[in-house]
């Protein structure tokens, strides 16, 4: 950017300096014609007192005038007759030669000037500008070599333009392709970064909602083996009880049939004497002793059923306890895993956000670059192509010039040779 930028400062330090040139001749100029206007005036003032002084002589010249006028064409007569051939090659070709310079550098200014128009270059233009001036001064040899190193300078800096700006866009067409394809492989990898994350966010998502029904149903078994606890003690506590309650009814039966038995079945029971005195009712005693060992016979089987219910709850809650255990080993160590998976993910994930912000950061300087480069580049009212083709188009009509030029003087070089043969 800066050697272009040098390059702008000397294509207008270039163009300052011929226009310095040209008004510089321009005001040559007009110090030659104001040095004539003097000399012109003061020729006037000497010829109005010649005038005035010879007035008075010239009836008396008249006829000596008219004497010399007649040697005169008489001389100019036997001039015509005798060297008309060689003066046609000396002077007519020296002034035909003249004429066609000054029309050559006419057409010449006139071309550069059209070319100028036509491709909007103001150097072009200036140049025409400077060769105009420059053929006001004549025409001859010193003009011809001053205006071909106008025309050979024109381009050359052309050619150096047109080598610059080859340059330039090499440069912009390598930078372009080079961050175009930085841009492109980092828009991928943000799209890949970005793709991981999503992915990552919902896998978390579903890890996090894993987590919850865990502990959930974690909780469940919890509260249900809590329940579970409270139920089997109070039914142990009801059993324990009942169980005590049926063993002291079968014991105190048992002692009370007993008692019977013995009283009922001793040897005084079957010898008592035949006087009017209380004796034992032995049929109401077997009556009594059937009933304790129908209750007896009840209280066991009561205990039994007590006893077997007792074991039937203790089965299942025995049971169930344990299934509650595996399952709640089972859900612990799927939270343990899922927990660390969890923060297995949010950590790859925190990875992830920090990769995406440097590629984001590194992106945002490669689309900073290219924004500048584009302006460099891109933003330009033609295309290179276009510029190109301008310029050797300016080259070729620089060219034809100097052509025409070259023509011009190897005709005056030709004349010259025949008027000194």
């Amino acid at each position: 950017k800066i050697k272009h930028d040098n390059k702008s400062l000397g294509d207008t330090k270039h163009r300052l300096a011929s226009s310095k040139e040209v008004k510089s001749v321009a005001e040559g100029d007009l110090g030659s014609a104001s040095k004539d206007h003097a000399a012109d005036s003061s020729t006037l003032q000497s010829l109005q007192v010649d005038c005035m002084v010879k007035a008075s002589d010239h009836e008396a010249s008249v006829k000596e005038r008219s004497e010399e006028l007649k040697a005169l064409a008489a001389a100019k007569k036997t001039i015509e007759d005798k060297t008309g051939g060689a003066s046609g090659r000396a002077y007519g070709l020296i002034q035909t030669a003249t004429k066609t310079q000054q029309d050559g550098l006419t057409e010449v200014t006139r071309m550069l000037r059209h070319l100028g128009r036509k491709s909007g270059d103001f150097n072009l233009s200036l140049l025409s500008s400077q060769i105009s001036a420059a053929s006001q001064q004549g025409a001859g040899a010193d003009v011809f070599a001053k205006v071909k190193g106008l025309i050979e300078k024109m381009i050359q800096r052309l050619l150096d333009d047109a080598k610059a700006e080859a340059g330039h866009k090499a440069y912009c067409d390598k930078e372009m392709a080079e961050t175009e394809a930085k841009k492109a492989e980092h828009e991928e990898d943000l799209d890949h970064l970005s793709s991981k994350i999503a992915q990552g966010e919902a896998a978390k998502a579903r890890l996090t909602a894993d987590i919850a029904e865990l502990e959930a149903e974690l909780g469940s078994i919890a509260q249900s083996q809590k329940e579970m606890d409270s139920n089997r003690n109070a039914e142990h506590e009801e059993y324990t009880q009942a169980k005590k309650d049926y063993e002291d009814g079968v014991e105190g039966i048992q002692m009370a049939i007993k008692v019977l038995k013995e009283y009922y079945g001793s040897s005084s029971f079957a010898q008592q004497p035949e006087v009017s005195t209380h004796s034992a009712a032995g049929g109401e005693a077997s009556g009594i002793i059937g009933l304790l060992e129908v209750a007896e016979s009840d209280f066991s089987k009561l205990l039994a059923e007590t006893e077997a219910d007792e074991k039937d709850s203790q089965s299942s809650y025995d049971k169930q306890t344990k299934a509650n255990k595996i399952a709640k080993a089972e859900k612990e160590t799927s939270l343990k895993y899922k927990t660390k998976e969890l923060k297995e993910t949010e950590a790859e994930l925190a990875e992830l956000s920090g990769d995406k912000n440097s590629e984001q950061s590194e992106l945002d300087a490669v689309l900073d670059y290219y924004s500048k480069i584009k302006k460099q580049c891109v933003a330009k009212p033609d295309s290179y192509e276009t510029r190109k083709a301008r310029r050797e188009s300016e080259i070729k009509g620089l060219k034809e010039a100097l052509d025409i030029l070259e023509s011009q003087t190897a005709f005056l070089a030709v004349r010259r040779v025949h008027r000194h043969a």
